[in-house]
């Protein structure tokens, strides 16, 4: 699994890795080979996310990260039914995060900026692997998934 960071010298060394981390496991409990997995992540202001919010959905206002998928969930199943068939460089798409936005969550959720941040991402790359939350019943598989990552990493949801 290969993750470009863009913009990554305002996030330390070590939650990068772990974002590393939540990709890999989550390309893995798809069934699609690792190795060949690839996705850039661009960290951004509030106001860089607000315009690309605005371009790309025609919502005005910032929101907390962007995914862009380079496949339909049809053309991932394909993959994942025929692995011969999957290219040694498979580019899944692009993650936009707002890192004012997630800072700006953490305090609101009371939870560390640490665990937005992995959440965030790991929701993002949910979606270049053809997650959605449009009806209930995405919204539920791919929350299960969320959390079964997040566990995994070690970094459970906050029990009310």
């Amino acid at each position: 699994m290969r993750v470009f960071f863009e913009e990554e010298d305002c996030i330390s060394e070590e939650l990068l890795g772990t974002m590393e981390t939540a990709a890999r496991r989550a390309v893995e409990l798809e069934g699609l080979p690792e190795g060949s997995c690839e996705l850039s992540v661009t960290f951004v202001t509030k106001d860089e996310i607000r315009a690309l919010n605005r371009e790309y959905r025609g919502i005005d206002k910032p929101t907390d990260v962007l995914s862009f998928p380079q496949f339909e969930k049809e053309e991932l199943d394909a993959y994942r039914s025929e692995p011969d068939e999957i290219p040694d460089e498979l580019m899944l798409g692009d993650v936009v995060i707002s890192k004012d936005k997630a800072e700006e969550q953490a305090v609101e959720f009371g939870h560390s900026f640490e665990r937005e941040l992995i959440y965030l991402f790991t929701h993002s790359v949910l979606h270049l692997l053809g997650y959605d939350h449009e009806e209930a019943d995405d919204k539920i598989m791919m929350r299960r998934r969320e959390e079964e990552i997040m566990d995994w990493l070690g970094i459970p949801r906050m029990q009310d």
